[in-house]
């Protein structure tokens, strides 16, 4: 009977620290692992390599307009921005591969802040210790400030403090008045990462765009040394741009693809359906 007593007490105390444990550790379920290798899903709405005057489905603003028409590739040949790297409002739609980690408190085993590295990109830390973002006037970087939170499996990232940059890799340009906010959500071996961008200076209303994707086993990020060289012999101070009105290469995407200036040039108009109505409209010569 003691025996019995003895086994009884005991499992009446196993049970509810066994419970108070299962308990404490439950958040964790609801929680995704997104660490490791991925390699970027490409599609139609995701090339990495856009048109010159292709702006379409971008709401920019007249700033951000006229500011992309004055854009020109050979930019890419001044010293000062052959290294630079790619900032937070471009890369996770760009062509590179990323690796994300996840940074792990010693003592409390709690993730600390996600880390997403691209080719050709820096470090980003995503922070999740609660930490309030900088005053305003702190400095800017590529990457920008950002904290993160879980909104049940997904991972919402806040991003301010970012350097002027851009939108798109043809010249769409980003402010440093700017602010992303970013969801990731796996499914299986599939990553989305969506983003949102809110722009004062270049953008009429906010920016949401997509990317997708997919876990790679057997990928290795590769380091990205750069070396700056003198590629093209030119005067100093001379920045390669366009004058309003004298960029040549702007009608070529509209050309192409039998599409009217108004509406490859971007702006709010077209993101939505309306826009395509207007034009099938127009083709068919109904007002």
């Amino acid at each position: 009977m003691v025996k019995a007593f003895a086994m009884s007490t005991r499992n009446s105390i196993a049970l509810p620290i066994g419970l108070l444990m299962t308990l404490a550790a439950g958040p964790a379920y609801a929680q995704m692992d997104f660490s490791g290798e991925w390699t970027p899903v490409q599609d139609e709405d995701n090339t990495g390599n856009p048109y010159i005057g292709e702006f379409i489905g971008i709401p920019v603003s007249r700033a951000g307009s006229l500011r992309a028409q004055a854009w020109n590739a050979s930019l890419y040949t001044l010293p000062e921005w052959q290294c630079r790297p790619h900032g937070a409002m471009y890369i996770s739609r760009g062509p590179s591969q990323v690796r994300i980690s996840k940074e792990v408190d010693p003592s409390s085993r709690q993730i600390i802040a996600w880390h997403a590295e691209w080719l050709r990109s820096v470090d980003n830390p995503y922070y999740m210790d609660g930490r309030s973002h900088p005053p305003e006037l702190a400095p800017h970087t590529w990457g920008g400030y950002s904290t993160a939170e879980w909104v049940g499996e997904m991972l919402k990232i806040t991003t301010t403090h970012l350097k002027e940059d851009y939108y798109r890799r043809n010249g769409v340009p980003s402010s440093d008045r700017a602010t992303l906010t970013q969801y990731w959500i796996r499914r299986g071996d599939y990553l989305t990462w969506i983003t949102l961008a809110y722009d004062p200076v270049y953008l009429s209303e906010p920016m949401i765009r997509s990317s997708e994707y997919r876990w790679a086993a057997n990928q290795q990020l590769p380091p990205y040394p750069c070396t700056v060289v003198e590629e093209v012999e030119r005067p100093s101070g001379v920045v390669p741009h366009y004058l309003p009105g004298t960029n040549p290469f702007l009608n070529e995407f509209g050309e192409k693809h039998n599409l009217p200036l108004e509406a490859v040039q971007g702006g709010a108009a077209t993101m939505y359906p309306e826009l395509a109505r207007k034009i099938i409209r127009a083709a068919n010569g109904v007002k």
